[in-house]
């Protein structure tokens, strides 16, 4: 039989350890207890979180993104996982979610791709769908709104012009930049992902609005279609 939390020395304790010596000195297992909060007559907190750590797929990885895709139901099959634990923990996922979006993206001044990738790596990395969306910029190329312009399976063949650059025109900007991510993680570009951007870059031209760039956002990387097309020209 395992020991009770409260029957292990106090240093560790997930409660106590983080209160004495900080977060950052707790172990995955140990924060997710603390999430928890209760074992089972059999199990403590700390146990059950290690059966949820075991769900990873990719152990060697270490990481603890898989548990943004783990469902209710998956984390309910652990026993001592009820409803409410799976669904504290799946609040937690969307909460450090949340945290990484940029809380004020306005004002700032896009200079390269790399800008654009800082803003919405890590909102896009993770998605397992494809999103597409328009940064609207003013003639400073200061960013003023980001707009979802597709959500899931973007099938750039299907989405309407009028839909990326409406908006666009009813705010009478002068230049966007373009931006979806890949769900596989590899940033490069598709035939489908060049034939949209030269798509929008006509349509945009005739209303006068620039088209920057198409911003493809893979696991930690990204690719820039027009600096692509460039290193491509100086080639041939």
């Amino acid at each position: 039989m395992s020991l009770k939390i409260k029957e292990l020395p106090i240093s560790e304790r997930p409660y106590e350890k983080l209160e004495l010596f900080g977060e950052k000195t707790l172990s995955n297992a140990e924060l997710l207890a603390i999430i928890i909060k209760s074992g089972t007559k059999k199990e403590t907190s700390i146990e059950l979180a290690n059966k949820i750590l075991k769900l990873n797929k990719n152990p060697q990885e270490d990481e603890l993104n898989f548990l943004r895709d783990l469902s209710l139901e998956e984390l309910m099959k652990i026993n001592g996982i009820g409803k409410v634990k799976a669904i504290q923990l799946k609040a937690v996922c969307e909460l450090s979610i949340r945290m990484n979006k940029p809380s004020n993206y306005k004002k700032i001044k896009i200079k390269e791709p790399y800008d654009i990738a800082k803003i919405l790596m890590q909102e896009l990395r993770f998605q397992k769908r494809e999103i597409a969306k328009v940064v609207i910029l003013n003639n400073k190329n200061v960013i003023l709104k980001i707009l979802d312009i597709s959500l899931g399976g973007a099938n750039f063949a299907k989405i309407e012009i009028k839909d990326v650059l409406g908006e666009v025109v009813k705010m009478q900007a002068p230049k966007i930049i373009l931006v979806h991510n890949h769900p596989s993680g590899d940033s490069t570009p598709s035939k489908s992902d060049i034939l949209f951007t030269d798509r929008v870059y006509d349509a945009a031209s005739l209303l006068g609005i620039e088209l920057l760039d198409h911003i493809v956002i893979g696991n930690m990387e990204y690719t820039s279609i027009f600096t692509q097309k460039l290193k491509e020209q100086k080639l041939n």
